[in-house]
């Protein structure tokens, strides 16, 4: 195309000024038509503007607005993930969540502690330390490879509550010919709050500390629910068997 004449310059000027404005390294889309009109508008009439070079900017304006639509689109569709994982946070309230710890809040009640097993296993101990001094050892009788869990009732060996603090989770597991297995502590409590604020999902807070959504790897029905449940199914059955007693004795 032939040389940008002084009109075309200040036009160029111009829409870089606009562009620094709106801290836009890129040239818009609307700078890069008013480029390319200015020049039109003071070419050379003697040498007009080659035909093919012409077409190959109209390419390049197309392909320019393509790629700004593209962003605007992925733009959009990381916000709609983004409100998709807080959706998703929000329903973890109520719920029992697991995920990758070495350590635990605890507080006097009990605690679901587990491990993460990379392999089969003959013997898993958990030891739970306060200060660096163990308080309570669990075995674990679940021993092959994958996520297992157990109860700590929050009493010391001794059977003595517990002081509470932040607990550091130990884990060893061996396999039967002597080696270490690869483990990995877990925690598992109750989801009781949720933290909106930073990014992938925000925070979950539990008894147990808090913890971001992004590291959790299970979700489960809060336990303590079904269990009561279960409790009074079967209260319910042992009152049914004793009133038929009841009134085949009566009868």
């Amino acid at each position: 195309m032939s040389n940008i004449t002084a009109a075309s310059v200040t036009a160029a000027t111009t829409a870089n000024a606009t562009s620094s404005k709106r801290n836009d390294a890129a040239l818009a889309k609307e700078d890069f038509l008013s480029l390319l009109v200015a020049q039109l508008q003071n070419q050379d009439p003697l040498n007009p503007s080659d035909p093919t070079e012409f077409t190959a900017q109209l390419a390049q304006f197309s392909s320019l607005e393509q790629l700004f639509n593209l962003n605007d689109s992925m733009e959009n569709l990381a916000t709609s993930n983004a409100n998709a994982d807080r959706f998703a946070t929000l329903n973890t309230i109520g719920k029992e969540v697991s995920y990758p710890a070495n350590s635990f809040d605890f507080t006097g009640g009990p605690v679901n502690v587990g491990y993460l097993l990379d392999g089969q296993a003959k013997d898993v101990t958990l030891s739970l330390q306060l200060d660096g001094v163990t308080v309570a050892s669990l075995r674990g009788e679940e021993l092959n490879s994958g996520a297992h869990f157990l109860t700590w009732d929050g009493l010391t060996a001794d059977g003595k509550a517990a002081p509470v603090g932040k607990y550091k989770i130990v884990v060893s597991a061996k396999a039967a010919d002597g080696q270490s297995v690869s483990a990995q502590s877990l925690v598992r409590s109750e989801v009781t709050g949720v933290d909106l604020g930073g990014d992938y999902g925000g925070t979950l807070i539990t008894a147990a500390g808090q913890i971001s959504f992004g590291s959790i790897v299970g979700v489960y029905e809060k336990a303590a629910a079904s269990s009561s449940s279960s409790g009074l199914d079967q209260a319910i059955a042992v009152a049914d068997e004793a009133a038929e007693a009841l009134r085949e004795a009566g009868e």
